[in-house]
C-alpha cells in the first residue's frame, strides 16, 4: 500500500468525526424493519442490490468479498431521510373493566427529517489481499408522539428512539483469479430511550427501569463472511452472512426489553447475481433475509401482555391473566416482529466515460404482524416499497461525484387493539419515507 500518512491522520480525523455525528444524530432509517435498503450511496441507488457488484469502498457493509475487486479508494456520503410516521385509533374505548382502550383519532409522529454520514476505506495491498474500513447506521424504532397516547401522567409525549453505528473493518482475499473471501469484523454502538410508557409499570419487573429515563448505551460485536465471483464475462455472484451482534443490555430499560434490556442486532443474510450483457448495462438481483426472530426483545408477542377482565386493582393497574410474563423477563413482550424477506432489483448504464445512471426497486416483507399493532405504535416500520434512483459523474481522472434518490410509498398494518373487548377499537398503523443522498469518492 502507498498511502501517505497524512491522508492516513486525514481519513481518521473523518471518521472520528462521523462517529460523533452518528452518535449525535437520530438515526431512523425505518426501511426494511429497521435495516437500511442499501448501504452505500450506489447500492441506495440501486434499490439496495448489489451482492454481486464491487462498487465502492463501504460494498463490506453488505459484501466483505467486495474489497478484492475496488482497489484503494476512498468514499463519503451524507444523507437526508425523511420518514412519516402516523396511527390512527377507530373506535371509543369501551370502558369495561379490564380493558385499556385508546383515544380515537389520527396521531403524527414529530421527528421527521434526520442527516446521516457514511463513510469507506479500501487499500490493495498486493494482487490477492485488500483491506477496508466502513461506517455507517441503522434505526428504525423512533417515534415521537405529542399525545399521552398510553396515558402516562409523567410524561407530556410517547415515543422511543433507538440508534446504531456500526464500525467493521474487512480483508478480503482471491484465492484464484475473479474469485474472493472476506470478512468483516464488526464493532457496534447503540443507545435507546423511551418516554410514555408508565402506564405499564405495575406489568414491569423493574418499573424505574421501564420508561423516562437518559439514553442507555450498550456496544458489542459479530462479524459478516462473503464471496464474490466471477462466473463468465456476463455473470457474476456474490453472498454474505452476518452474525447476530451481541450487544450489552440496556440497563436504564431492562424493565421494559425482555431478558433485562437485551436488545442484539439480528442476524441477516443476502445472495445476489449480476448480468453484463456488454460493457454499458448491468443488471443486479439480491435476496436478503433478516431473522428478527433471533431478538426475544424484537420478536415476543405481546400476548404475554393480556389483560383478564377484572375490577381495577387498588393501585390503579389491571390484574393481569394467569399466563402473564412481566415486561423485561425472558417471555415478556416484544414487538411481535417475524423474520423478513426482501427482493432487490437495481439496474445500472454507463452512457459514457464520465457518466453513470442508476435505478433500482425493492420490495420487503412486512415484519409486524396485524395481531401486533399497539405496541409498534412505538416502531410502525412498516414500509415495503423503495423506489430508487442515481446519477454518477466522474470529475477529473479519479474523482466522482454521485446523486442518489430513494420514496416508500406510503404502506400501514391495521389490526385490533388486543388490550380492549373484541371488535371494540382498531389501529391503523402508517408510514411513507423519501431520502436524498449525495456522495464523494476519491481514488
Amino acid at each position: 500500500m502507498n498511502i501517505a500518512s497524512t491522508s492516513r491522520a486525514s481519513w481518521l480525523r473523518m471518521y472520528a468525526l462521523a462517529v460523533a455525528m452518528i452518535i449525535v444524530a437520530s438515526t431512523s432509517f425505518a426501511t426494511n424493519g429497521y435495516f437500511r435498503h442499501g448501504i452505500g450511496i450506489q447500492q441506495s441507488a440501486l434499490g439496495g442490490a448489489g451482492a454481486a457488484l464491487s462498487l465502492s469502498s463501504i460494498g463490506p457493509a453488505t459484501n466483505p468479498a467486495s474489497l478484492s475487486f475496488i482497489g484503494t479508494r476512498y468514499d463519503i456520503s451524507v444523507a437526508v431521510f425523511g420518514p412519516n410516521r402516523d396511527y390512527t385509533v377507530t373506535g371509543n374505548p369501551s370502558g369495561f373493566p379490564g380493558t385499556f382502550g385508546l383515544a380515537p383519532g389520527k396521531m403524527e409522529s414529530k421527528s421527521n427529517a434526520f442527516i446521516i454520514p457514511t463513510l469507506g476505506a479500501s487499500w490493495k495491498i498486493d494482487d490477492m489481499n485488500a483491506v477496508g474500513l466502513a461506517l455507517y447506521a441503522n434505526g428504525g424504532m423512533n417515534t415521537n408522539y405529542d399525545t399521552r397516547t398510553f396515558y402516562d401522567p409523567s410524561s407530556p409525549g410517547t415515543g422511543v428512539n433507538l440508534e446504531q453505528a456500526f464500525v467493521g473493518g474487512s480483508y478480503a482475499i482471491q484465492l484464484v483469479p475473479d474469485h474472493a473471501l472476506g470478512v468483516t469484523l464488526l464493532l457496534g454502538f447503540q443507545r435507546f430511550a423511551a418516554k410514555g410508557l408508565g402506564s405499564f409499570a405495575p406489568f414491569s419487573s423493574s418499573p424505574q427501569n421501564l420508561t423516562g429515563n437518559r439514553f442507555s448505551t450498550s456496544t458489542g460485536f459479530g462479524a459478516r463472511f462473503g464471496y464474490q465471483g466471477k462466473i463468465s464475462p456476463y455473470l457474476a455472484a456474490g453472498a454474505s452472512f452476518q452474525t447476530k451482534l451481541s450487544m450489552g443490555e440496556f440497563e436504564e430499560y431492562k424493565g421494559l426489553f425482555a431478558q433485562n434490556g437485551d436488545f442484539d442486532v439480528p442476524a441477516s443474510w443476502t445472495a445476489g447475481i449480476a448480468v453484463m450483457p456488454d460493457k454499458m448495462w448491468t443488471f443486479a438481483f439480491d435476496v436478503q433475509q433478516i431473522l428478527y426472530s433471533g431478538i426475544k426483545s424484537v420478536s415476543n408477542p405481546l400476548k404475554p401482555l393480556e389483560l383478564a377482565p377484572a375490577f381495577p386493582d387498588g393501585r390503579g393497574g389491571f390484574i393481569p391473566n394467569p399466563n402473564f410474563k412481566p415486561l423485561g423477563s425472558d417471555g415478556g413482550s416484544g414487538f411481535g416482529w417475524k423474520d423478513i424477506l426482501v427482493f432487490k432489483l437495481g439496474v445500472m448504464y454507463k452512457s459514457s466515460d464520465e457518466w453513470t445512471w442508476m435505478a433500482g426497486y425493492s420490495y420487503g416483507q412486512k415484519p409486524i404482524p396485524e395481531s401486533e399493532v399497539l405496541f409498534n405504535i412505538l416502531a410502525p416500520a412498516v414500509v415495503q416499497h423503495h423506489i430508487a434512483a442515481g446519477v454518477s459523474k466522474l470529475v477529473g481522472d479519479h474523482n466522482e461525484i454521485t446523486l442518489a434518490f430513494m420514496f416508500a410509498p406510503a404502506t400501514s398494518v391495521t389490526g385490533p387493539n388486543p388490550l380492549e373487548a373484541p371488535g371494540q377499537q382498531t389501529i391503523k398503523l402508517n408510514m411513507s419515507q423519501w431520502q436524498a443522498e449525495i456522495g464523494y469518492a476519491f481514488h
